[in-house]
């Protein structure tokens, strides 16, 4: 809309020119909120913006591609077939340096995979995770050189229990009972730019997601959520940097991130836009009683270390190379298999 004001003269949304816009957009996008604790999915649906002056409404509705992979992992089809839908609204207001925000997101259950029967004389299972999340926050520079994000989000809705308990004679099948979504998480970064020719960046981050103690595993329906109780685990649709090599899901996490990144050789023409840098985690869970998004031994709470590094390069204007790696030296205590994890990742993008 703004660009068809200006080529018409024209005044719509009645403000002053520069001062108000209106995108509208159908098709499949990704739809990334904030710090991208909540919302960070590829979306089939109407993405929408308003800009009157200083402040901005982004609106979403839309359905995820059959083909992405459920964050709950014993749900059928899980990896192949999954239909969530998605509504919201975000609303922020740019205030000098500041951009602080609040949001309100629904997200339905839509999956027609949502019964399995494991076949092994425990229970069916019934599946259906319906949730909402009112978040808030604020983006900005604290100075010249410091930069800032925060988000914080509570999480409600309703989800089922898992489908059988465990007593002194063995696992037993259970009706499963609906019970009540309440959880929390906040991502809050800081980054410090040396303003230098090689664009050197310095950052840190935190990350901190509730758990339940009591259940299983904290993303699954199967061997989740106690019968009867409320679920205080965290499970977002978002996408944030936990490491390479655990990379354990934003839910019962308590997670520190140091960063650093550059430019080394700006002056070169070949290695202009050549960044490398390093990330080092330390993880822990936020409740040493509550399970992560693998087996750990209970009250444990420190879960490991873990120094990744990274090198970005466009070689040229249409073709970039991307390599990953990641050592995960994990806390013998935390985990059965102490084995030390490692992840490497090397990709090339040609895009035209």
């Amino acid at each position: 809309l703004a660009r068809y004001n200006a080529a018409y003269g024209r005044n719509y949304l009645g403000a002053k020119e520069g001062q108000s816009n209106l995108t509208l957009e159908a098709g499949r996008d990704l739809a990334y909120w904030a710090n991208g604790l909540v919302l960070a999915r590829t979306l089939d649906g109407v993405f929408i913006d308003v800009q009157q002056g200083a402040l901005d409404a982004q609106f979403v509705a839309g359905v995820t591609p059959v083909r992405t992979v459920d964050f709950d992992t014993t749900r059928p089809g899980f990896d192949y077939n999954t239909r969530r839908g998605f509504f919201g609204t975000m609303v922020n207001l740019q205030v000098g340096d500041h951009r602080p925000y609040i949001y309100g997101l629904l997200q339905r259950d839509y999956n027609t995979l949502n019964e399995t029967d494991l076949d092994a004389g425990i229970s069916d299972t019934r599946f259906q995770y319906n949730s909402f999340y009112l978040g808030a926050g604020s983006t900005g520079a604290l100075t010249d050189h410091l930069h800032y994000g925060l988000e914080v989000a509570y999480e409600g809705g309703r989800t089922f229990s898992n489908s059988f308990r465990v007593t002194e004679f063995g696992i037993i099948p259970d009706d499963q009972t609906r019970n009540e979504i309440m959880a929390m998480a906040l991502d809050g970064r800081l980054d410090y730019l040396m303003n230098d020719p090689h664009d050197t960046r310095l950052s840190f981050e935190i990350i901190a997601a509730s758990g339940d103690s009591d259940r299983g595993i904290t993303n699954t329906t199967f061997n989740g959520n106690a019968i009867g109780t409320n679920d205080h685990a965290f499970n977002g649709f978002g996408i944030l940097n936990t490491g390479l090599a655990l990379a354990p899901d934003v839910s019962n996490i308590l997670a520190f991130r140091f960063g650093a990144a550059t430019f080394p050789a700006p002056q070169i023409a070949a290695f202009r836009r050549l960044q490398i840098g390093t990330d080092f985690f330390i993880l822990n869970k936020l409740r040493s009683d509550a399970p992560i998004d693998e087996p750990t031994n209970a009250g444990e709470r420190f879960l490991g270390v873990e120094p990744d590094v990274y090198l970005n390069w466009e070689m040229t204007s249409d073709l970039t190379l991307a390599l990953r790696y990641g050592i995960f030296f994990p806390n013998d205590r935390a985990f059965g298999n102490d084995e030390v994890r490692q992840f490497f990742f090397a990709g090339l993008t040609f895009s035209f």
